[in-house]
């Protein structure tokens, strides 16, 4: 690995992130202060009944011990580390910072990590990380040192097995990097074990780049910095591209399904003249006619003044958020699931017909509206519990579409509509994490540490006050209990980490809504450019404007 690092990553591996005052002196010098018993963000007894063993256990906060040389090493202690979900950057940076902790309490400590995912963890399928593998990823992006999985534990043959491959190889305890889903699995898989008195416990971390893991305790999932940086510089560039041609508009997905934080952060690093909030789409109960009107007005606006250009963001979950699209995708599920045969071969217009006879009438009439490719993708694209895959949906060619047909139809629009479709994705979720990230990443690894070693079974690893500057950063642990509430999932109730979705009375939604209106007609582009690594620290070690937000920090 490290000989094919270009120069830039040879500079980076030899980057040191920053860490907190509690863990600068190891893992071992840490005092844990333990706060008041929790409890769930809703549906308290339904989540208590299912975790019995883990409920209702206290955040903790970490504050340095004394800094002499007594307990220097202590007992080693085996830890194994599982990436699940989607990448994101500063990945390897979690596991380095666990690697570190357990080396500051024996250096005969071992990390194993598991391949694939949690499937690695089941099949007992590893590797084990020393000094010299972990040196070859240090401040990279990607998951590739031991890749990831999107495997769902959820049965007991399941968690029987992953006690078998804990006991075989002597754990103290698993690490699971990943986002609510791989959580929630993390705090099911722990209340398992210690149900059955294992002596592992399970701990977890915060991971994924759509921002939508967060609460008090969580103030940013990890990789959002840096995914949406580097989004951000691809939007400038466009911006930048836009208005040296002043022809074309160019609509822009962003990778979001559940929630627009990705596409709110974009747009106030960037300046667009339009970006479309899905939670501000429903909470207004705008119809896609509506949305699509919207679009075009703005459009229409900026063609009167001669501007026949700009640059629009499309939040990838959009669709689902628009109340009439909803129902329609919900009624298109479960028809297909019933008529599957019965139109199996049509094309797609005889598909449309023959299925608008068994979805009520304003669906009907929603479908019949869309765009040909939209409508075949709707029909066509189902995952393995049958329900429409709303990701593979191209939203932005789609309002592209509608818009245009739109602005035909407007007698006194003169102007000229020329489009372009971008979808910016997995260009930033194994980008090289931003020093933000690193340090994060690496300081939340390093609480996990801690964690695996006090035998905090369930927990999250946590560090806040973000915008504090990292001496003054809080690193501690979270139950992962107290993040959850049951939802119906396939037919049943589950409980599962609540999503965070961007808060329409929250800052930085405020400060975006209060100055739209000037982005939208006029050139207020800012062009972020690339991740900076070396420089000032008001540039290299800057944090986001949605943290910065959130915590009155400008």
């Amino acid at each position: 690995m490290s000989d094919n690092l270009s120069v830039l990553g040879k500079a980076r591996a030899a980057y040191q992130p920053k860490l907190p005052s509690s863990l600068k002196n190891g893992a071992l010098k840490v005092s844990i202060n333990k706060g008041t018993a929790t409890e769930s963000v809703r549906d308290q007894e339904k989540i208590k009944a299912l975790f019995p063993n883990t409920y209702g256990a206290p955040v903790v906060s970490f504050t340095p011990a004394c800094g002499c040389s007594c307990g220097s090493e202590s007992k080693a202690i085996r830890v194994g580390v599982v990436l699940s979900g989607g990448q994101a950057p500063g990945g390897h940076n979690v596991i380095a910072g666990i690697f570190d902790g357990l080396q500051s309490i024996s250096k005969e400590s071992v990390l194993f990590g598991f391949l694939g995912g949690p499937s690695g963890l089941e099949n007992g399928k590893y590797i084990q990380i020393d000094a010299k593998l972990m040196d070859a990823y240090r401040n990279t992006g990607g998951f590739d040192i031991i890749q990831s999985g999107r495997t769902k534990l959820e049965t007991t043959e399941q968690f029987d097995r992953c006690i078998k491959v804990a006991n075989d190889l002597k754990l103290d305890a698993i690490t699971i990097i990943g986002g609510d889903d791989s959580n929630t699995n993390a705090a099911v898989l722990g209340e398992y074990f210690q149900a059955k008195g294992a002596s592992c416990v399970v701990c977890g971390c915060p991971k994924t780049i759509d921002g939508d893991l967060k609460n008090e305790y969580i103030e940013t999932s990890f990789g959002f910095d840096t995914a949406v940086k580097t989004y951000s510089e691809l939007i400038g560039n466009i911006m930048r591209d836009a208005n040296s041609a002043q022809k074309y508009w160019h609509f822009i997905k962003l990778m979001g399904r559940s929630a627009s934080h990705i596409g709110l952060e974009a747009a106030l690093q960037t300046h667009p003249n339009i970006c479309l909030i899905s939670e501000e789409v429903k909470a207004k109960k705008m119809k896609l006619s509506e949305v699509v009107q919207f679009v075009a007005d703005i459009v229409a606006e900026r063609a009167s003044q001669g501007k026949n250009f700009g640059v629009a963001l499309i939040p990838e979950g959009l669709l689902e958020f628009i109340p009439d699209v909803g129902v329609l995708i919900s009624e298109l599920s479960e028809v297909l699931a019933h008529h599957e045969k019965e139109v199996e071969g049509l094309d797609t217009q005889a598909k449309v017909e023959k299925l608008c006879g068994w979805l009520n009438t304003e669906s009907a009439n929603v479908l019949k509206s869309l765009p040909v490719g939209i409508q075949a993708q709707l029909m066509l694209d189902r995952d393995s519990h049958g329900n429409v895959q709303v990701s593979l949906i191209e939203t932005e060619k789609l309002i592209i579409e509608m818009v245009a047909k739109e602005l035909k139809k407007r007698s006194d629009f003169k102007g000229k509509f020329a489009a372009l479709n971008h979808f910016f994705g997995y260009e930033g979720r194994c980008a090289a994490p931003s020093n933000f990230d690193a340090d994060y990443c690496y300081s939340l690894g390093f609480a996990a540490s801690v964690l695996a070693f006090n035998k905090m079974n369930g927990y999250m690893s946590s560090v806040r006050n973000l915008t504090k500057g990292i001496e003054n950063w809080t690193a501690g642990g979270i139950p992962i209990t107290m993040m959850m509430n049951i939802e119906r999932r396939h037919g049943a109730d589950k409980p599962v980490i609540q999503k965070a979705l961007v808060e329409l009375d929250g800052a930085p939604f405020k400060y975006f809504a209060a100055h739209r209106d000037v982005w939208a007609k006029t050139e207020s582009y800012t062009y972020p450019g690339p991740i900076q690594y070396w420089g000032p620290s008001e540039v290299c070690d800057v944090t986001n404007f949605t943290i910065k937000l959130e915590r009155g920090a400008m």
